[in-house]
């Protein structure tokens, strides 16, 4: 009897050793086939180590929009007077630009003055009265700018104030300007760390000069061949290709074409 208890003592035994290795034993295998990932190293970048640069670029673009500003000047003994003879010129210009096709949204008054004259510097002595209004002219069909020119003085405009070409797809060249821009700066502080026998790390820090801007052929604002000249590293013509500048009719005016231009800073890190 003696021996039997023994015997099935042993088989308890061993029993319970089996069953906790059979529990343990899997945690721990897929505990070991498991490993915890190790986290990715970061990218290089020194910030004690920099080469701040500045990039340029100028987009030559052909508008398709024309804003002209012309005036109608008017001169009278009285204030009724001299509003009623501006009155009457401002719409015969009206009446001369609808039968351009013209559209009324295109047309706008951009300044209205009324002032005295006086007899000379120093006198207060009122001898009539001028008005200034100037109307803004939005043109889409770029092509009738000279023509509109020569129809609104006809009607009795006697000032061009100012032409102005511009495009509508602004938003457009200026991120196709930015883009180069940061090109250009990222190719610059390439050159500039090899040539001191570093490399570009991670950029640090990046800046749009505000004073970026859009320019056209003179008007007081200069032209896009002097902009050219300022240009660094990178300049596209965004003139899609095979297109030509569309010819005005025979005038004063010319189109040319205007600039789009953007201009970043940039740090980089050195490695």
């Amino acid at each position: 009897m003696k021996q039997i208890l023994t015997k099935v003592n042993a088989l308890l035994v061993c029993s319970l050793i089996i069953l906790l290795f059979s529990f343990g034993l899997p945690t721990s295998r897929a505990q070991a086939a498991t490993p915890t990932p190790s986290p990715e190293p970061a990218a290089f970048c020194d910030t004690a180590r920099t080469v701040q640069v500045t990039g340029t670029a100028v987009i030559n673009v052909v508008p398709d929009r024309v804003l002209v500003q012309l005036g109608v000047q008017s001169n009278g003994k009285s204030p009724k007077e001299v509003q009623a003879k501006n009155s009457m010129t401002i719409k015969q210009v009206m009446k001369s630009l609808r039968a351009l096709g013209i559209e009324d949204k295109d047309i706008a008054t951009d300044w209205y003055t009324i002032e005295p004259l006086y007899e000379d510097y120093d006198s207060l002595s009122i001898k009539g009265y001028r008005i200034n209004n100037i109307v803004a002219i939005t043109l889409r069909d770029i092509k009738k700018t000279n023509n509109v020119i020569v129809m609104v003085m006809q009607a009795g405009a006697n000032q061009v104030v100012n032409i102005d070409f511009y495009t509508s797809e602004l938003r457009k060249y200026r991120d196709q300007a930015r883009e180069l821009a940061m090109q250009a700066a990222s190719e610059k502080a390439q050159g500039l760390a090899h040539a001191a026998g570093a490399n570009v790390g991670c950029v640090l820090n990046i800046n749009e000069n505000p004073s970026s801007y859009t320019n056209g052929w003179g008007w007081g604002y200069g032209s896009a061949s002097n902009q050219n000249l300022m240009t660094q590293n990178t300049m596209q013509n965004a003139m899609p290709a095979g297109s030509e500048i569309p010819a005005l009719d025979d005038g004063p005016v010319s189109l040319g074409q205007i600039s789009v231009k953007a201009e970043v800073s940039a740090t980089f890190g050195l490695k």
